[in-house]
């Protein structure tokens, strides 16, 4: 390994980030790299849900005029400093599968319904594209697939109405460049719907720089607001108030509690609201991205990139004997995870042995995922990573190869999820 223990300790001695490890209240002795699919606990989340339990037991259904109803809007101005948003650009709400949806029948209904195709990404997280092609089935439009690795241009004219685009890849960690692609995307008169999921958190976005009307994520990933966490939906300023979103809930009613018979969206933003929303859940990312207003996006940029450099060094010599390839970008077009990929040594039929692993480096406390077919995902989640964790991880896995640990019978039985 290309430092020493002591080389990684004073690496973390000078780390301007690394108070932040101490607000996450992570196990005792787990090096967690999966931060990219569950982001660990913030000490202060499991503080503010305990309040917000006491709020419901004291105020009952007063809660809502003290902080409930309104938090959709006020825990999206929280977020839009992290996306290069303005206030009353973001809305937190539902999930990225409701919030595409929305924005996919508010886009074609803007445009009178004249372009008749969506497209979406092959290769990328299955949501997008099942979203796509559910719109697409109950809309009577026509969904496409742009395969992966093809240039999107070919795929471009004049009857596309929107394209749904990663903006880094989950498999491959790729970071694409939002500025040009949505530059191209305009210039051929259709939208583009940016996927945020394994950016936000994860590096500086700008959304206003780059031209972007319409995009959603996640918080839940890197954002820490823990499982099944609200996502959350952007519709520039200039956008907003053109139609309806299809799916035209109560809470996104201009006067909700007039209880009109008939729909009326709410002005900007809040008319992608849809139903009654859970304060519990709210709770518990905002007081995550409370602790995200301190934080340095630019630090975080670069040490994350600083820890991938570590891992994959640390690793450089001993992949190839083993039947693994890195499939990490370089650093200026990647996101903040690492991939490598297990060749099934010769045998198709045989389970892909990077389960295995992963399964193993999970018994030894260093929690990874596994995604098929053989990719081996590590995320680099700045705040509550160390330089130390990162080469102990490492050291970890040449052990589990080296010694064939992995091969245990233990370590081939799946789980539900995996």
């Amino acid at each position: 390994m290309p430092l020493t223990l002591d080389d990684v300790r004073e690496l973390d001695r000078q780390d301007p980030l690394a108070t932040f490890k101490s607000r996450f209240a992570l196990p005792e002795g787990a090096i967690y790299l999966d931060g990219n699919s569950l982001g660990a606990q913030p000490v202060a989340a499991a503080e503010a849900v305990e309040a917000l339990m006491a709020q419901w037991r004291d105020s009952l259904i007063q809660g809502w005029n003290q902080g409930w109803f309104d938090a959709p809007e006020r825990l999206g101005d929280r977020l839009a400093p992290l996306l290069g948003a303005a206030p009353a650009e973001v809305l937190v709400s539902d999930t990225i599968t409701h919030n595409l949806y929305k924005q996919l029948g508010y886009i074609t209904e803007g445009q009178g319904r004249a372009r008749p195709v969506i497209l979406s990404e092959g290769g990328n997280f299955p949501t997008d594209g099942y979203i796509a092609q559910g719109f697409c089935r109950f809309g009577g439009f026509e969904h496409r697939v742009v395969p992966e690795g093809e240039p999107l241009d070919a795929y471009l004219d004049e009857r596309v109405a929107a394209v749904v685009l990663s903006h880094v890849h989950y498999r491959t960690g790729r970071l694409r460049d939002m500025a040009a692609i949505t530059r191209q995307v305009h210039a051929s008169g259709a939208e583009v719907v940016w996927d945020l999921a394994h950016s936000a958190g994860a590096l500086p976005v700008n959304l206003a720089a780059c031209g972007v009307r319409y995009a959603v994520g996640c918080t839940y990933k890197y954002l820490n607001g823990g499982p099944g966490a609200p996502a959350f939906l952007y519709v520039r300023r200039d956008c907003q108030n053109r139609g309806w979103q299809p799916l035209s809930g109560w809470l996104g009613h201009a006067a909700p509690f007039a209880f009109e018979a008939d729909y009326a969206p709410a002005p900007g933003i809040s008319q992608f609201r849809t139903g009654t929303h859970s304060p519990l859940a709210f709770a518990a990312l905002e007081a995550s991205l409370t602790l995200w207003q301190e934080v340095d996006l630019a630090a975080l940029r670069h040490k994350s990139q600083r820890l991938i450099d570590l891992f994959r060094e640390s690793l450089s010599d001993c992949l190839d004997e083993h039947g693994i390839s890195d499939i990490t970008p370089p650093e200026a077009q990647r996101g903040s995870q690492v991939g490598l990929v297990v060749s099934n040594h010769g045998s198709s039929n045989a389970p892909n042995p990077g389960y295995a692993i992963v399964q193993a480096l999970i018994e030894r406390g260093v929690i990874g995922d596994y995604r098929e077919p053989g990719l081996m995902r590590f995320g680099f989640a700045p705040l509550y990573l160390s330089h130390e964790d990162v080469w102990q991880a490492a050291r970890h896995l040449r052990e589990v190869l080296a010694e064939g640990e992995y091969l245990a019978p233990r370590f081939q039985q799946r789980g539900a999820v995996t």
